[in-house]
């Protein structure tokens, strides 16, 4: 979810085994659940691959994500509470602050609690499953955003990677439905235009 693998990367068992230390068969019953939610292809012979990338395929993944996420936003606005938003707001600083100073791997690991903290208050189990799918398929895109995103970080300002949160706080303090949907639609549609620019258009 956070972009660690190339897109087209061969993924072996053995080498997983290795990286996680533990033994082939947990390594081997993870890429058979992420082949799946279709997050990775795996060979006859049990190796994986990281899907490749294409400007269409990213469209229909964030089409998707826009129909999913929006709805859960919806449902979770009546359920926000106020220690839900302090946890909201303590989220953001701690992402801006990590896009200053630590990894941006870590940084993306803040954005994507930000967003599950969120919709884990829709109370849809079947929405938080979906929406944990299409972040998966996600991956190889957010790959490409960590080597886009890391040499920016020293020299830019991380604040501008989480407006759209901000947003969608202000959206929860004042209830306002509408204003909640389109900020979260705003925050997946930025992220997919800076995407499209990245995304070599003769991939598959």
């Amino acid at each position: 979810m956070t972009g660690r693998f190339d897109p087209g990367q061969t993924l072996t068992i053995a080498s997983l085994s290795d990286s996680f230390g533990t033994s082939h068969m947990p390594v081997r019953e993870a890429l058979r659940r992420l082949a799946a939610e279709n997050a990775l292809e795996v060979a006859a012979n049990g190796s994986a691959r990281i899907p490749a990338t294409s400007r269409a395929r990213l469209d229909d993944l964030c089409r998707a994500r826009i129909a999913v996420e929006s709805l859960a936003t919806e449902l979770a606005v009546p359920n926000i509470t106020a220690r839900d938003i302090v946890q909201l707001e303590g989220i953001i600083h701690e992402h801006e602050t990590i896009g200053r100073t630590d990894s941006v791997y870590a940084m993306l690991g803040k954005n994507q609690e930000f967003h599950f903290h969120l919709y884990a208050a829709s109370q849809s189990e079947v929405l938080i499953q979906l929406i944990e799918t299409l972040w998966l398929r996600f991956g190889p895109y957010m790959r490409l955003l960590t080597r886009h995103i890391e040499p920016l970080l020293k020299s830019d300002d991380s604040g501008t990677y989480s407006v759209h949160h901000h947003e969608m706080v202000a959206a929860l303090k004042a209830r306002n439905l509408d204003a909640a949907r389109m900020a979260i639609i705003a925050d997946i549609e930025a992220t997919r235009d800076l995407l499209r620019e990245l995304t070599a258009e003769d991939q598959s």
